[in-house]
């Protein structure tokens, strides 16, 4: 939630956006087990997941098994919205990377009018409006589908207002990288447009690769009841972007994770877990750092309380609790 800001060298420490998931567990001591690896492959028959290692190959045996694998970028394109698959130092390369292709491009493009694309535009935009040149380019006729018509009249205004460019009803069709070191992005109305650096928000998809495709729906999310458990997998369970109970979003993960941890309680004291009732529709986008637009079902949110609610900190002052586990 944090990169979208984290980009912009300066505005956050490294401590802010990465912690250590050993030292957070280190208070439940021998009762954990932390594994350092890539899930390969489920076998819900023989209750094992095996996992890719530095070491090689190790098949982990379960008697409840929790999935909460995520979601990363779409495409094969490095980007510093999702975490890499190659580990946290990765991550940080990869963010420090873009931090200091940032600071030195004069010609700024985000590819995807989500909130994702809103948001970036937002950051940059208020950061180097008067400096560098930020577009947005958009496939659809207004910004923030996903979102209310309000939604999309305020981005649109907010992001004017300090100094981003919107192209709307354009496609990017291929993204080339030049001699020069820059990107040539091939437009749907046939022209061109090169710019320093292109960032792409074009949505995410599940990490399910290693899960029978039996567990998952169409767009190769994990299927759920609303407790919580796959479908069809005993003592199998998942919440967050893993799953198809709500979209990939962090406000619904967190709400998802509480309500798992008390079911999975109930389950290992023999009683029987509570059903999950997913509230109304949650999106708030930040439109730099002092404005905000979003919904809470049909009902407008204001940009104050959007403002004091994420785009004060961006979610960063509940890593560490994260971690340890203190959220919950």
């Amino acid at each position: 939630m944090a990169s979208v800001r984290a980009i912009v060298p300066g505005q956050f420490s490294d401590e802010k956006l990465f912690a250590s998931i050993p030292d957070g567990l280190e208070k439940y001591g021998n009762a954990v087990e932390f594994v350092l690896g890539l899930a390969t492959q489920l076998n819900t028959s023989t209750k094992t997941v095996t996992i890719l290692t530095d070491k090689g190959e190790r098949q982990q045996q379960y008697e409840i098994l929790v999935i909460a694998t995520g979601s990363r970028a779409k495409g094969n394109v490095e980007v510093p919205w999702y975490t890499s698959s190659s580990g946290y130092e990765a991550t940080k390369e990869i963010l420090h990377k873009f931090q200091e292709k940032v600071q030195n491009s004069k010609t700024i493009a985000i590819g995807g009018g989500g909130p994702t694309g809103v948001e970036t535009a937002g950051e940059l935009a208020y950061e180097y409006g008067l400096q560098k040149e930020i577009s947005l380019i958009t496939a659809g006729s207004t910004l923030l589908t996903s979102g209310t018509s309000g939604m999309a009249s305020a981005a649109d205004r907010e992001l004017r207002k300090i100094h981003a460019q919107i192209i709307y009803g354009t496609k990017i069709t291929e993204a080339k990288p030049t001699s020069k070191g820059q990107t040539e992005l091939f437009l749907s109305d046939g022209t061109t447009k090169t710019v320093d650096l292109y960032l792409p928000t074009l949505g995410s998809i599940p990490n399910s690769e290693f899960i029978p495709e039996t567990y998952l729906n169409n767009s190769k999310y994990l299927m759920v009841d609303n407790f919580f458990r796959v479908k069809n997998a005993p003592d199998v369970w998942a919440a967050g972007d893993i799953t198809d109970l709500e979209p990939p979003q962090y406000v619904y993960a967190e709400k998802q994770t509480a309500a798992l941890i008390h079911n999975l309680n109930m389950v290992i004291n023999g009683k029987e877990p509570v059903a999950y009732k997913p509230g109304p529709l949650i999106l708030g986008v930040t439109l730099g750092r002092c404005k905000a637009t979003g919904r809470l079902g049909p009902l407008p949110l204001p940009s104050m309380v959007l403002w004091f609610a994420k785009g004060r900190t961006l979610g960063t002052q509940n890593l560490q609790p994260l971690v340890s586990g203190r959220k919950f």
